[in-house]
């Protein structure tokens, strides 16, 4: 079972890897589409930029963290606020249509802490 787990751990862990990937690299090179969709987001060219460069390096984090899981737990949790913005200005433009991978990579962002054995959250 637990090897059923850790696949599955690093299954979704390139999923996280791909969105991200794809997304930051869309509004680098600016893709069309990505850019017609972050202006009416009200984002400038230099904003999506900024994002979109943000992004890439938490994707940089992602893959060094194949090797250095602190970085990989440090490269989510960059990225978590970035899959919290995309799905909130999805929902709230109603593009429902585009809101599934910002809503899978708030999931993602949750599940692969959660399941990951060098990641722990103290309160005390």
């Amino acid at each position: 079972m637990k090897k059923v787990a850790a696949y599955m751990h690093w299954a979704l862990y390139l999923w996280y890897i791909y969105i991200f990937g794809y997304a930051g690299l869309w509004k680098i090179i600016n893709v069309k589409s990505m850019i017609t969709g972050m202006e009416a987001f009200g984002f400038n060219l230099f904003w999506t930029h900024v994002i979109g460069w943000a992004e890439f390096v938490g994707v940089i984090g992602l893959v060094i963290g194949f090797w250095k899981p602190m970085v990989k737990n440090l490269s989510i949790l960059w990225l978590f606020p970035f899959a919290i913005g995309a799905f909130t200005a999805h929902m709230a433009h109603k593009e429902y249509h585009h809101f599934f991978n910002s809503l899978v990579v708030c999931l993602l962002s949750y599940i692969l802490l959660a399941t990951d054995k060098h990641f722990k959250i103290r309160l005390v």
